[in-house]
C-alpha cells in the first residue's frame, strides 16, 4: 500500500484513537451496567441495566470495534510502522481480531440473552455478563498501554527491513560526490 499523507496520517490517527478511546468507554459503560443489573435488588434497575446494555450493543460496539480494527489496519499499512515490523504492532492487530470477533459472536448475543430474560422477569443472577466486560476492557488498557509504550522490538522481518534499510543509507552515503575541492 502506498504511504499516506502527512494530513491523511494524522487524520486517521485521531480516528483510530478516538474510536479506540470510545471502544474502551463503551466497554466501562456495559461493565458498569453489568455491576449494576447483577448487584441490584430491584427487578426494574436490573432489567433497566441490561435493556441499556443491549442498546450499546445493538447500535455502538460492533462498528465502534470494526472502525477500530479498520483504522489501525489502514494506518498499519500506510505508514512506515507496518503490520509485522514491530512485535507491538503483531500483538494489538491480534488482541483487536480477537476482540472484534468476541464481540460479534460471544459478547452481542450473550447481552441479547441477558436482556431478554431481564424483560421476561428471569434475569440472569450469574457472574456471565460481568466477567466479559471485565476481560475486554482489561484488553482495551492492556493495547492503550501497548500504543503508548510500544514495547519489544522488531520482529525479524522488521529487524531485515531495518538491516536493509541502513545498508541502503550506507551506500548511497558512499556514493555521494565528496564536497570536498581539490
Amino acid at each position: 500500500m502506498k504511504q499516506l499523507s502527512r494530513r491523511a496520517r494524522r487524520a486517521t490517527l485521531v480516528v483510530h484513537v478516538a474510536v479506540s478511546v470510545g471502544w474502551l468507554g463503551l466497554t466501562l459503560g456495559l461493565l458498569t451496567l453489568s455491576v449494576a443489573g447483577y448487584t441490584s435488588k430491584s427487578l426494574d434497575t436490573t432489567v433497566a441495566a441490561y435493556r441499556a446494555m443491549k442498546i450499546f450493543s445493538d447500535w455502538l460496539i460492533l462498528p465502534v470495534a470494526l472502525s477500530a480494527l479498520i483504522s489501525g489496519l489502514v494506518l498499519s499499512f500506510g505508514t512506515p510502522w507496518g503490520l509485522v515490523r514491530h512485535r507491538w504492532v503483531v500483538v494489538k492487530f491480534w488482541l483487536t481480531l480477537a476482540t472484534v470477533l468476541l464481540t460479534a459472536f460471544s459478547l452481542r448475543p450473550g447481552i441479547d440473552r441477558l436482556a431478554a430474560d431481564a424483560v421476561a422477569g428471569s434475569p440472569d443472577t450469574g457472574l456471565s455478563m460481568v466477567s466479559a466486560p471485565s476481560v475486554a476492557t482489561a484488553t482495551y488498557l492492556f493495547v492503550t498501554a501497548v500504543s503508548v509504550l510500544k514495547p519489544w522490538g522488531p520482529t525479524e522481518r522488521g529487524g531485515r527491513l531495518r538491516a536493509a534499510q541502513s545498508a541502503g543509507v550506507r551506500d548511497r552515503a558512499r556514493k555521494r560526490p565528496s564536497d570536498v575541492v581539490s
